[in-house]
């Protein structure tokens, strides 16, 4: 039987919702608060799947009493915020609010393992492509992501949406400097137009740490000097490059496909 507590809460003034404002629209509260907001009923249920505990959930008035099944989810937090539909759209940072949430602690990153399959990510900007490359990383079995200093905050709510719960079942390190990058003892492995050897013909090492560059300045000149191979992905249609979120997925599985 549940024991969570439920407020019913009407105003936009109260100091938890002030917080959770924060949280759910500022792509780095997450670091000073030390939580992650999670919106929408399938982030909450990844989460738990992947043994995270509520600390608290967020729910409209209307969805507590006419979606059983997200009442059931909210009520795994020891806390439930009940709150009208219009307070909700002020919580959240999506033109269409989810009505449901939930806040967890953020996870403590496990230590840097230097000699497993790893993902770098050289600055990269754009909060949708490092979620749909975390997504790609957790289905191709890469287990541990690198984000270097300059890339999108990995549990923002931007990067949170894109990942689809990927970042349940991923070692997330982020901040890293090129000499950190620099102290894994597998082979780095980048893509690059200029490369000599397609992708499918390429001798890939096992295990290696894929190097995904920034979207406009590809990857830091010293980790691409660096890097042990250097691939050409081939492109029959005659693009000049893939998007690196596209590029990213095509080369995981390929090393997963050969893993097999």
């Amino acid at each position: 039987m549940s024991t969570a507590r439920v407020e019913a809460i009407s105003s936009s003034s109260n100091p938890t919702l002030k917080a959770l404002r924060v949280l759910a629209q500022d792509n780095a509260a997450y670091r000073t608060q030390g939580r992650v907001w999670l919106e929408g009923d399938h982030l909450m249920r990844a989460a738990l799947q992947r043994g995270q505990d509520l600390e608290l959930a967020v729910i409209t008035e209307a969805a507590m009493h006419d979606r059983p099944a997200w009442r059931d989810l909210v009520l795994h937090a020891p806390r439930v915020l009940m709150v009208s539909q219009k307070a909700f759209e002020q919580l959240s940072g999506l033109s269409s609010a989810a009505q449901v949430a939930a806040v967890i602690r953020l996870p403590v990153a496990p230590v840097l393992d230097p000699t497993a399959p790893s993902l770098v990510l050289d600055r990269l900007q754009d909060a949708g492509n490092v979620g749909a490359i975390l997504r790609s990383a957790s289905a191709f079995g890469v287990r541990q992501v690198l984000a270097m200093k300059g890339t999108a905050a990995l549990w923002s709510p931007k990067v949170l949406r894109a990942g689809m719960g990927a970042h349940f079942a991923l070692g997330l390190h982020e901040g890293l400097s090129v000499d950190e990058v620099l102290a894994l003892r597998v082979p780095l492995v980048a893509t690059s137009s200029h490369a000599t050897v397609d992708l499918p013909q390429a001798d890939l090492p096992r295990p290696c740490a894929w190097v995904m560059g920034h979207e406009g300045q590809g990857v830091n000149a010293a980790l691409m000097a660096a890097c042990a191979l250097k691939v050409r992905i081939p492109q029959p249609g005659g693009e000049e490059s893939l998007n690196v979120a596209a590029a990213a997925a095509v080369c995981l599985y390929e090393a997963a496909r050969r893993a097999a």
